[in-house]
């Protein structure tokens, strides 16, 4: 429940990939994390917050407002912090930037993906707010590709 602590999940059903079944939105949406772990459809990653900075942005928007940082990482979402939250249900378009990718020059830098924000922890205490987003599609053709091949290195720890 808000302002006790705990997670905020999105509620309603969203435009999400039709790669989620019926079954993966309601689970998603109805179960904490830790239920929704084993009925993860892509593997995670862990990276290192400190060099890895995300952008967010509003729908509404024409600039990336919102720094921060990634915890995890998959090709279906990921789990970050941002100084200000961004309320469950919310559509947003994001650039990650993973470390491993600072020896690109120019777009090839960072990923691009539109996403929507599934759930916010602590909402009413002091931030860097925690929150995780599904990453309803990449952007820019290879930005997928591109985020796989980071993976494929085999740099990054796949998370529990």
């Amino acid at each position: 429940m808000p302002g006790e602590g705990g997670v905020v999940f999105a509620t309603g059903w969203l435009n999400l990939p039709p790669a989620l079944s019926d079954i993966h939105k309601a689970t998603l949406w109805s179960q904490p994390m830790s239920h929704v772990s084993e009925r993860r459809r892509f593997p995670r990653f862990a990276v290192e917050p400190m060099y890895t900075p995300i952008a967010a942005r509003l729908l509404e928007s024409e600039r990336f407002a919102h720094e921060g940082h990634a915890y995890d990482i998959s090709e279906g979402g990921c789990r970050f912090e941002l100084d200000r939250p961004i309320a469950p249900g919310t559509q947003i378009a994001m650039q990650v930037a993973l470390p491993t990718m600072n020896n690109d020059i120019g777009p090839g830098r960072a990923v691009f993906v539109m996403a929507t924000v599934v759930w916010l922890e602590d909402e009413d205490q002091p931030g860097p707010y925690k929150m995780a987003a599904v990453f309803n599609n990449f952007c820019r053709a290879g930005d997928r590709e591109r985020l796989l091949g980071e993976f494929r290195k085999g740099i990054y720890r796949q998370a529990a």
